[in-house]
């Protein structure tokens, strides 16, 4: 049985600013041209990016959303609740997992320009997850969310936004 400092070394995982651990494994060595893609990239993008993602007990991936879409996978550990909020301000909750697939699933897409964020099922277990990016990750698609901002844009999620900010 690995622990979450077995992952943090041997995956030489770093601290991530939406919270947790990640390490980029792969970004594909082929770039789609600015003028093939959507108005809503500022420049080329990878075709492919893909990272481990490590989160332990209490810690939280913020509220935040990206230009892309992105596929989470179940690698190890506790199931992750992803928590998702779309344009009407419905909240949705996924489980990502393999323990018991009644319940879990052990892939979860967020589409691109939702917020979104994540949490461990078991706080006092951890959670090794790989997250694929397409077209690839960019920091200058991420966008972390901001507390005010997010509640006037959903005020009735006020305590959500709170814990997830």
């Amino acid at each position: 049985m690995y622990s979450y400092n077995d992952f943090v070394e041997k995956l030489n995982l770093e601290k991530h600013p939406e919270g947790g651990f990640f390490k980029e494994v792969y970004r594909s060595d082929e770039t789609i041209k600015k003028d093939h893609l959507p108005n809503r990239f500022n420049g080329g993008r990878n075709f492919l990016t893909s990272i481990y993602y490590l989160l332990q007990g209490d810690q939280i991936s913020k509220l935040h959303r990206i230009k892309s879409d992105e596929i989470w996978h179940h690698h190890y550990g506790s199931n992750i609740i992803i928590h998702t909020i779309d344009e009407n301000g419905n909240i949705v909750s996924h489980k990502l997992g393999t323990d018991n697939l009644d319940v879990c699933i052990p892939q979860v897409i967020v589409k691109r320009g939702l917020w979104f964020c994540a949490e461990v099922e078991d706080k006092n277990s951890f959670a090794l997850c790989g997250c694929t990016v397409s077209p690839g990750f960019d920091f200058k698609d991420f966008e972390l969310g901001d507390f005010d901002k997010l509640c006037k844009i959903f005020p009735q999620h006020k305590s959500f936004i709170t814990k997830f900010t």
